[in-house]
Order: C-alpha cells, then structure tokens, then sequence
C-alpha cells in the first residue's frame, strides 16, 4: 500500500500544471455545490421565517354555530400531550369589529390574546416601535397601516362597534410593525380578557394556535393533535393552508438537487478522462514497475491514490472557494435598507456531505484508469516505448 501511495504523489508531483488543473476543476465544482445549495437552503430559511416563522403552524378552531372553543385550558394540556414536537402554544379570543373616527368607519379584527404566550409566536414585543403592550382590558395596540390612516397617538380614544351594535372605548397605548401591511392594518391587538368581556365570549376562545420544532412535519403533527381532541373541533396546519409557498420550496429543492447532480456528473467525467490520459502517458513508466515485480493490484491503486489525493484536495478548495463566494454573496446583494437579500446560511453537514461526494467521486473517477493500467502487458509497452 505504501508503494503505490508513494507512486502516485510522485506522478502527481511530475506534472505539477496537470495535477493543480485537476483540482481546480473538482474546487470548483464542489464550490457550485455549496454556493447553490447554501444560497437555495438560505433562501428557504428566509421565506419560511418570514412566512411561517412568526406565525402559528397549527391552529384549532370551533366547526360550531358561534365558533367558539370551551374548556380552552384543558383543551391545550391535551394539546401538549399529543405530540412532543409542539413548542410554542396559545389561545387567542378573535371578533371582527368597526373603529368609528369622524364620518369614517374602519373593519378591524379585534385580537385577545395571552402576551407571555402568544409572543413567543408572534414576536409582538420585539415589532412594538412606540408605547406598550395593552395591560388593562380597555386598553389595545394596533399596526402601522391603520395607525398612519387614523392618524392616532399613543393615549387616544378609539369607539369601538361589535357586530352587535354596541360601542366600546378603548385606548391606544403602542403601534406595533408586523411588516405585513394588511395584519398592520386591520389586526387591533388587546388582552385576552378585553375580547371575551366585549364580545361577551364567556370565557371562551376562538382559537388555539401552536408552533412546531419540524416545520415540514406540521401535517403529521396535527393528526396527532386532532386524534387527541373532540370532533367538533378542526385542527389545520400551515402546508394545507399555504400549498403554493410549499409547491415553491419544493421546486428550489428539486432544482439545487439536479444543478448538483449535473455538476457532480461533469466532474467525474473531467477527472476520468484526465486520468485516462495520465495512464496512456504513464504507459512506459507503468510497463518497467510492472517488468520489475509490481503486480497489477498495485498498479491499479497507484490510479486510485491519485484521484483520492486529487478529490482530497479538490474539496479543501472547493469548501474554501464556496464558503468565500457564499459570504461575498451576502455583502454584495443587499436589499434598500443594508440588509442581505439571503442570509448565509451554513449547514455543516451539508457542506461535509459535498466534501465528501468530491472525494468519492475521484475515487470512482479514478477506476476506469486503475483498470486500464492493470491490463496494460508490460513486454509490449516496453517493446512499443
């Protein structure tokens, strides 16, 4: 094992120009391989944590006529007893509703929720840019949007209607910026209590909402979760509700994956031709170890050293090369206000993964060669020169 190891840096070292374009062309192929998968993987990140990730995955909600949940405590330990999968849990108490100012009249959907719980969802407290979260049951915060059109301050009055005619005050205590406009605008955000006193909602509540630790297994977690609650209850998930976003990121898989393989493919065929060659040029030198007492075992692993020493260093360039690229990518495509268009996203099994495809396929590269060279009949290549 030895000699044949020492036989291929030795051959590696005779045609330094050869062996550096051999590992360039596996650098660089590998170095597609991380920038593309890093970049498709960091943009499905991305979506999903602005899509998906500050937002319930699982919801719960009533099939009854007044849509409304009871007993929502127990209802959540069963919930939580499920399935360990289930990180984030809260129930929310929802009514539409009218903000009357002037002559003008507002559709809102007047939010209740338990703040210590539904934030861990929604990141409301980190997305308040002025005032506080409501503390007592008159008090609310609403977005932006709606915000700039009743051109309201903290400490304002709202008059709020129900569906029921009734009018409600309520005041203004912060703004919050969820970066959705149509949440910011009709979403007035209040404590769980407000809603049910105002809506006469009984300790009842419209809906449980929950976030999940596998984000793609949503579907199978909330079968989980309906097998353990009543019949009159639906139990939705997010890949349901948003097939076309679930459609998209399939696609990028699909794609990274076939650049991937087309890429893998082309340098598997570039190492076996090179080294097809280096066998035809190597014939002679082949032939006399060969007349010496190397048998044709040993000829062959002299090949396969050579594409494992070149797949070796290939991936070592090729991680360094793609690593790079992937980080200039993220200074240099910045949205308006500075931030990376995608973040860098690092994956270390990924890019271990890729590492080592390179260096299996020179290995496998490398047999076409290796068998080539054990067939070689050492008395005619000398003979031939």
């Amino acid at each position: 094992m030895r000699l044949p190891f020492k036989i291929a840096v030795r051959f590696l070292k005779s045609n330094k120009g050869q062996t550096i374009l051999i590992a360039l062309g596996i650098a660089v192929g590998v170095s597609v391989q991380i920038f593309i998968g890093s970049l498709i993987q960091g943009l499905q990140k991305s979506l999903i944590n602005k899509t998906i990730g500050n937002s319930p995955q699982i919801t719960v909600t009533s099939n009854e006529d007044n849509k409304l949940i009871d007993n929502y405590e127990d209802k959540i330990n069963k919930i939580k007893d499920a399935d360990n999968r289930i990180i984030n849990i809260s129930a929310t108490a929802d009514a539409p509703a009218l903000i009357k100012k002037d002559d003008k009249t507002y559709s809102i959907l007047m939010r209740g929720m338990d703040i210590s719980s539904s934030d861990k969802i929604y990141n409301i407290k980190n997305r308040l840019y002025a005032g506080k979260f409501p503390e007592n049951d008159n008090e609310v915060i609403i977005g932006k949007e709606l915000q700039q059109e009743l051109s309201a301050d903290t400490g304002d009055t709202l008059d709020i209607i129900t569906s029921s005619g009734k009018s409600h005050k309520v005041k203004v205590t912060g703004f919050y910026d969820l970066k959705v406009a149509s949440l910011n605008k009709s979403w007035m955000i209040t404590t769980m209590a407000a809603t049910q006193n105002i809506f006469t909602m009984d300790n009842k509540v419209t809906g449980i909402e929950m976030q999940v630790k596998e984000i793609f297994k949503a579907d199978e977690i909330a079968k989980s979760v309906y097998s353990n609650l009543d019949n009159n209850l639906i139990v939705d998930n997010w890949k349901s509700q948003n097939a076309e976003l679930l459609s998209g990121l399939n696609g990028q898989s699909v794609s990274s994956i076939m650049i991937q393989v087309f890429v893998l493919v082309a340098v598997v065929l570039g190492i076996a031709s090179v080294l097809a060659i280096t066998v035809v040029q190597k014939s002679k030198q082949i032939g006399i170890l060969k007349a010496m007492g190397i048998k044709d075992r040993s000829a062959s692993l002299v090949f396969l050293f050579q594409g494992l020493l070149l797949g070796v260093l290939g991936a070592i360039l090729g991680l360094a090369l793609g690593l790079g690229l992937s980080f200039m990518f993220t200074k240099f495509a910045l949205n308006p206000d500075g931030t990376p268009v995608v973040d860098l996203y690092i994956d270390y099994g990924f890019i271990a993964l890729s590492a080592l495809i390179a260096v299996a396929s020179a290995a496998l590269a490398s047999l076409i060669p290796a068998r080539r060279s054990s067939k070689l009949n050492p008395i005619e290549v000398i003979k031939n020169g």
